[in-house]
């Protein structure tokens, strides 16, 4: 039997102050195609109810890309911003998946809505750049849960 490795997830975060850049999302999938959220949530049902949550910029690893190429490659996409990496700051699981999270250093330029972000940008489907602080994670329900501790520990620094 043939086993396939899940694919990893690389992931830029961007530090400013007190204060992480997030993608504020909002996703509700139509009648009978897959909602990773409702899968993650454990959720049955033929419908969607759709989700608010917010993730840090991030995506798949390419092929013959390494995790850090990745993070930088995917900030740049989803974001505009150019930066360097820093160091890992930890790892985790996003959906299965091993997640590398970068901390990123000399970043340029203001972070813009780009990329497949921006083009499947709409009401079912949106996406919102923005700065949070540690007291907005809860609020914000940023995703997965297990990214707010490194993440408070390195803002409160």
């Amino acid at each position: 039997m043939i086993q396939f490795m899940p694919i990893p997830r690389a992931v830029a975060v961007v530090v400013d102050g007190m204060r992480v850049l997030v993608i504020k999302r909002f996703l509700r999938r139509r009648l009978g195609v897959a909602c990773v959220m409702c899968d993650a949530g454990g959720r049955q049902g033929l419908s969607c109810p759709g989700h608010h949550y917010a993730v840090l910029p991030g995506g798949h690893v390419e092929d013959g890309e390494s995790p850090e190429s990745a993070a930088v490659r995917e900030l740049h996409e989803e974001t505009t911003l150019a930066g360097e990496i820093d160091r890992l700051l930890f790892t985790s699981s996003h959906h299965g998946r091993p997640a590398f999270y970068f901390l990123m250093r000399d970043v340029n330029g203001v972070p813009s809505l780009s990329g497949e972000e921006a083009v499947e940008h709409g009401p079912d489907n949106s996406f919102e750049l923005r700065w949070a602080t540690v007291a907005e994670f809860e609020q914000l329900n940023l995703y997965p849960a297990d990214v707010r501790g490194p993440l408070t520990e390195l803002l409160r620094s």
